[in-house]
């Protein structure tokens, strides 16, 4: 359940950013735990029709999570997949691509220094790693095409630490969304949550049957009785075998791919970390949302009031409501914001994609 404050940190880092297709809003709250591990990009310009958001939830510290807030998109299009319009392939490269980066000599050092500034934290770090899952990670990294991973002689260190990495990317009217772990991104059309991924736990049937046959078990929901998550970017001491591909390791970074055409009738998408579905169900966050669009307030005020909702008022339940909290809403201008002559909220739609 983690360690919790005596009192919550409800100071919020928040922001908004619009070009011609797309308004967004984000926020970040420490809340109940004693760190905040969770990071967030937003990207309007990947490129001249690309726009990139993701959000990444921290788990044992906060390095992998920033790490992966500052590279993700950088790697995502430098991609030769994304160079020839792949975008879901180019998705897959990146999110594996990750864990390769981490045990490169910049990786390393850029890991340590986040520990550095981190203080105290809830477990993790960055310890040094056994010869096996060395040779792993640099097997794996070699059978893609990258040999620049063997370091500078240096004891190798790599991230204990993990977080779960959720994308989503529109290139035109196409929205297409990669999830590893249990952040969410849901879309809302015409009032109705679409959920754009699934959460990956380790009771999920088929989760469960990958940890197993690459000889790892799940307890009390979590995977070798203590990751409460499937699939993650980061969390190396899951990844050891050499002889597994990267999908089959006990706990994989290999993202679920969904893809939608935008249409008229899609108004906004909200991408947020697990303390905010822990609490609110897809259409009861769709619904918050909606409600506050009639009244134009920011979508960061939006983000700012969801976090506020989902927190518990003290710790002493079972731990939901006590996590970071993170969201992004993501307007699609397409669809625009008016008032029904009977005063409740309608849409009028103006598709430009």
């Amino acid at each position: 359940m983690g360690a919790y404050l005596s009192q919550p940190i409800t100071d919020k880092e928040s922001s908004d950013g619009e070009d011609a297709k797309f308004k967004y809003g984000t926020t970040a709250m420490q809340g109940w735990r004693t760190n905040m591990e969770d990071a967030h990009a937003t990207v309007l310009g990947l490129d001249e029709d690309t726009a990139f958001f993701g959000v990444y939830d921290g788990h044992g510290g906060k390095e992998v999570a920033i790490y992966v807030s500052r590279h993700l998109h950088e790697v995502f299009k430098s991609n030769d997949a994304y160079k020839k319009g792949d975008i879901p392939q180019a998705l897959i490269d990146s999110f594996l691509a990750m864990d390769a980066n981490m045990i490169h000599i910049s990786g390393r050092d850029e890991l340590q220094e986040l520990v550095g500034k981190g203080g105290e934290r809830e477990g993790g770090g960055v310890n040094d790693l056994s010869s096996k899952m060395r040779q792993a990670i640099l097997a794996r990294a070699r059978a893609n095409g990258d040999a620049d991973v063997e370091g500078d002689g240096r004891p190798w260190e790599g991230p204990q630490a993990g977080c779960t990495c959720v994308v989503a990317v529109v290139r035109g009217s196409t929205l297409v969304v990669a999830n590893a772990g249990d952040s969410r991104a849901v879309l809302c059309r015409r009032g109705t949550a679409v959920e754009m991924s699934r959460d990956h736990k380790p009771t999920d049937e088929d989760e469960r049957a990958r940890i197993q046959k690459a000889g790892g078990f799940v307890q009390e929901g979590r995977v070798n009785g203590s990751l409460a998550l499937s699939r993650a970017i980061g969390d190396l001491e899951y990844k050891q075998s050499k002889t597994l591909p990267a999908d089959e390791q006990i706990v994989t970074a290999y993202p679920e791919i969904k893809k939608e055409i935008i249409a008229p009738g899609d108004e906004f998408m909200v991408i947020a970390c697990d303390g905010i579905w822990d609490v609110l169900t897809s259409q009861q966050c769709v619904d918050f949302v909606r409600k506050r669009l009639k009244h134009d307030v920011p979508l960061s005020k939006i983000c700012e009031e969801l976090a506020d909702e989902c927190m518990a008022p003290d710790t002493k339940g079972s731990g939901i409501g006590c996590d970071n909290m993170s969201a992004v809403i993501v307007l699609l201008k397409g669809t625009a914001f008016v008032n029904g002559s009977d005063g409740k909220p309608t849409f009028r739609e103006r598709a430009h994609f």
